[in-house]
């Protein structure tokens, strides 16, 4: 479930350039802030919690007809499980695009070519974010490849879907 979080404006802004200055989305930075002190298996259940929530917020958006910004949380939530992934299994934080990318070709050597296709239909939605072209059964079809990926992920971490 996603909240609203009203901030001063100059604090939204100051978050928004960290985040960027790091290459990741509010929700990577402020649960990398958040989980600093646990240990890689608890930060691994918050980033699936937090993929889980995006999933969640990204077909609202897809059903009220919002394609960018259903595109956008399908990304991020697909991102957010790749870093869990990473979390759980080796402990490692990704920290850049690059990152993800080497790491989501180790999760599908190890979980299937299934993965590889979530993959390229989540960085296909980040790109729709920006120009508009898909319609919206080519969102909806990212949507359910993405989330067979960010559930299979909580699942093995042990969060439920």
């Amino acid at each position: 479930m996603m909240e609203a979080l009203l901030l001063p404006r100059r604090i939204a802004e100051a978050l928004r350039r960290a985040a960027e200055a790091e290459g990741v989305c509010l929700e990577d930075l402020l649960l990398d802030w958040l989980t600093r002190g646990a240990d890689p298996p608890q930060r691994a259940v918050e980033y699936a919690r937090a993929a889980l929530d995006l999933l969640e917020a990204a077909r609202a958006e897809l059903a009220a007809g919002n394609l960018r910004q259903a595109s956008e949380k399908a990304w991020r939530a697909a991102a957010l499980a790749v870093k869990a992934y990473a979390y759980w299994r080796d402990s490692q934080r990704l920290a850049s695009h690059g990152e993800l990318w080497r790491y989501a070709k180790k999760m599908a050597e190890e979980l299937g070519d299934w993965v590889h296709d979530a993959w390229a239909q989540a960085n296909a939605m980040h790109i729709n974010y920006y120009e508009g072209w898909a319609q919206r059964e080519q969102v909806e079809k990212a949507i359910e490849r993405v989330a067979r990926l960010v559930e299979e992920v909580a699942r093995r971490i042990g969060v439920k879907p």
